[in-house]
């Protein structure tokens, strides 16, 4: 993403740049009142477990209203229990005249059970009134409550999981609740899937089902039906937004004084400061807001109403004046409470001059919407994906006279003391990775076959149409998807493993991007690293650990899909970067030649792709591209000299990995990988057999001794 202002600026990083057809089709409604996403769902509202993976902003709590009424009137069920994370969101689940657009009842929650506006905190100590009250409502003939997840979680302690029979449980924002045992939510859904006597609906805008352990466990999940809808096809379907840019600006020393490089006043924006705790931060939250306050401009006051900061802006950027909403400083709880109330007024949603800029730490992510955001800008790595696609969620709101939208992440650029070195490197690893996660969350979703698989229906294929012998590319307008043939993929065989590759390919790409050693070495040992080493074993390994219930033939079907969805995101960006207008101008939109489909049809049309060339490319090849032009050259040496300083011995499950491919070499060539080939894969391969051996040796000594000893 090059700043409009400033496109030369050596700094900035453009991570990806989506644009899209704004057909509009996402935001217009049916003759029910419902968009493409909420038709989507309510075509599944008979399944007793549902789970709605859709970006911010597509419409999941109205989706939840229509599924929900039809469970109440026309399929037995007594109850609809909403639960939200936090008692803000607490809002988007109240009443709607759903009649008046076409549905054929309205959402209706009588007030004394929107708990969410009961006073009180969620405390164990504070939260009996509200168990007591979940209790009055199941024993009444009503038939929406809505509670936060903690009042739940005690009602669920409290009145048991037989309390909630025949009853439909929401829940939102599902990537709060996790599989490990201390994550009581988590553990009540299991009890309430063993029981089987629930409706349950999950409804989350996370792509990924946890940051380091699933939502759900595998036996469970796959008791869910799941509703996808892509952040593709919600931005595909807008009639404004056209494109989102996602980037890295790197900044040496304080990030405030680097900060108005990108931040510009003219777009309306949320800042995140760091963490307190954070390498990033300057300890003092208050003075650093202070601080990005005066680089805007001159301070004039407090508007009394709203508490907005009025700041007139130096005559370079246009010298007027604009309101500042601080929800970082929290001294005053009256004060912070006047500004979060002038932020939520509903009569000023579609007043675009409202406000300009907000200020935050903890707050304005999930749940918060402003459709006028158009840069979310983000100072420090942050480790929790979820948390990162939240953001960015503030910033993909459709609005009139919208057009673009952003969000650049601000980190510092690793220096030459020792003593952060490290830590810096592993900061930058973690943004880099969920920069390359969010770009497969952007991008199409791609349905892999083998070469001449035939025509799919419902896909363009381009002017010339479907053509046999050619590694063919369609195109679903409807559903957001890319139909890609590689010569010699292999399908999976099972139905776990088609839903795998159907549903679960940016769960596997998670873990890769992930695994620190691949991110490490495809990245910043460019140079040394060989790509087959990447794609078979590493993502060999993640495949397995993460799915050991399936064959053999299955682990590398679903290896390769994920390889090659990985690939051919990075190298449709890597396609799109040539573009001469890759600068941020809006006359590149109108031409949509930054699409990363067309990407895909470029870099797919001068190969005949097959499996093996896609394991030939290094998956970071696109992200070394770019950082190689915008880090600082001494700091990229001084970082790749430390990767190259660790590098490790093969170890017995590596050299296992190897081995097994060395005799598919052996296989295909009629001989065993040559330890001196010039080709480094087949080198590596035959280092991978000796390795083993080695292991295996030490392995029998070590037996000998202990039978010896014996």
């Amino acid at each position: 993403m090059m700043d409009s202002q400033n496109p030369t600026n050596k700094q900035t990083i453009p991570a990806v740049s989506i644009t899209t057809a704004h057909t509009g089709a996402s935001q217009k409604p049916n003759s029910m009142g419902m968009r493409a996403m909420q038709e989507r769902a309510y075509a599944k509202r008979g399944e007793q477990y549902l789970l709605i993976k859709s970006p911010p902003a597509s419409g999941k709590s109205r989706a939840l209203m229509f599924v929900a009424l039809d469970k109440l009137h026309n399929q037995g069920l007594k109850q609809a229990i909403i639960v939200v994370p936090e008692r803000s969101i607490g809002g988007s689940f109240s009443d709607e005249p759903l009649s008046k657009f076409g549905f054929w009842a309205d959402w209706v929650v009588k007030p004394q059970w929107n708990l969410c506006n009961a006073p009180g905190i969620d405390e164990p100590r504070i939260a009996k009134s509200k168990v007591k009250a979940v209790g009055e409502f199941l024993a009444s003939e009503d038939h929406v409550l809505v509670c936060t997840h903690a009042t739940f979680r005690f009602a669920v302690d409290e009145l048991g999981i037989a309390a909630f029979d025949n009853r439909l449980i929401a829940v939102d924002e599902f990537h709060h609740v996790s599989s490990n045992p201390d994550n009581r939510l988590g553990a009540q859904l299991g009890q309430f899937i063993v029981r089987d006597k629930a409706h349950i609906v999950a409804m989350t805008g996370s792509y990924f089902r946890g940051d380091a352990e699933a939502v759900l466990s595998p036996e469970d999940e796959s008791r869910f039906e799941t509703i996808t809808y892509t952040y593709y096809e919600q931005l595909n379907g807008y009639e404004y937004l056209k494109s989102l840019d996602i980037g890295y600006f790197f900044y040496t020393g304080r990030y405030l004084d680097a900060i108005m490089k990108v931040l510009d006043p003219a777009l309306k924006t949320i800042v995140h400061i760091p963490n307190v705790n954070s390498r990033e931060s300057l300890k003092d939250k208050h003075k650093e807001v202070e601080e990005i306050i005066d680089s805007l401009g001159t301070w004039k006051g407090v508007d009394p109403k709203t508490g907005f900061h009025l700041i007139e802006l130096s005559a370079e950027h246009g010298g007027r004046i604009i309101k500042v909403a601080d929800l970082v400083d929290d001294a005053d709880t009256s004060k912070r409470s006047n500004v979060l109330n002038a932020l939520k007024d509903s009569t000023q949603r579609n007043n675009r001059d409202h406000v300009d800029i907000i200020i935050a730490l903890g707050m304005a992510k999930e749940g918060f919407d402003w459709i006028w955001c158009e840069h979310a800008l983000t100072i420090g790595y942050r480790s929790s994906l979820t948390e990162i696609i939240q953001i960015i969620g503030r910033a993909t709101r459709d609005a009139k006279g919208k057009v673009r939208a952003r969000f650049t992440n601000l980190i510092a650029e690793p220096t030459a003391d020792e003593s952060t070195v490290v830590e810096a490197i592993n900061d930058t690893l973690k943004a880099i990775a969920a920069s390359l996660l969010m770009e497969q969350v952007l991008a199409p979703k791609f349905e892999f076959t083998p070469k001449n698989t035939g025509p799919q229906e419902g896909f363009d294929y381009g002017p010339d149409g479907y053509q046999e012998n050619k590694s063919n590319v369609g195109v679903n307008d409807k559903t957001g998807q890319v139909h890609v043939e590689i010569n010699g993929l292999s399908m999976p065989k099972s139905p776990e493993a088609a839903r795998i590759c159907s549903e679960d390919l940016n769960e596997v790409i998670t873990a890769f991007v992930q695994d620190k050693p691949s991110l490490e070495r495809g990245l910043f040992d460019h140079d040394n690293t060989i790509p087959e080493e990447l794609n078979q074993v590493r993502m060999g390994k993640i495949v397995r650990d993460r799915y050991p219930q399936l064959s053999e033939a299955d682990h590398e079907a679903v290896r390769q899909h994920a390889v090659a969805a990985l690939v051919m995101t990075q190298q449709a960006k890597y396609e799109t970067q040539s573009d001469e207008s890759f600068n941020g101008d809006n006359a590149g939109l109108e031409k949509g030649n930054l699409s990363l489909i067309q990407g895909v049809r470029k870099f797919v049309n001068v190969r005949d792709l097959d499996i093996d060339l896609i394991d030939r490319i290094n998956p970071f090849d696109a992200a070394y591209s770019i950082l190689g032009k915008t880090m600082d050259e001494k700091t990229l040496k001084q970082v790749q000299a430390s990767i190259a300083a660790k590098k490790l011995n093969i170890s017995y499950d590596e050299a296992r990995d190897l081995a097994k491919r060395a005799l598919q070499f052996k296989t295909e060539r009629g001989r065993l990988p040559d330890i001196n080939a010039q080709d480094p894969w087949e080198k590596r391969m035959a280092e991978g057999i000796a390795a083993l051996a080695r292991h295996r040796a030490q392995q029998k000594a070590a037996e000998q001794r202990g039978a010896t000893d014996v």
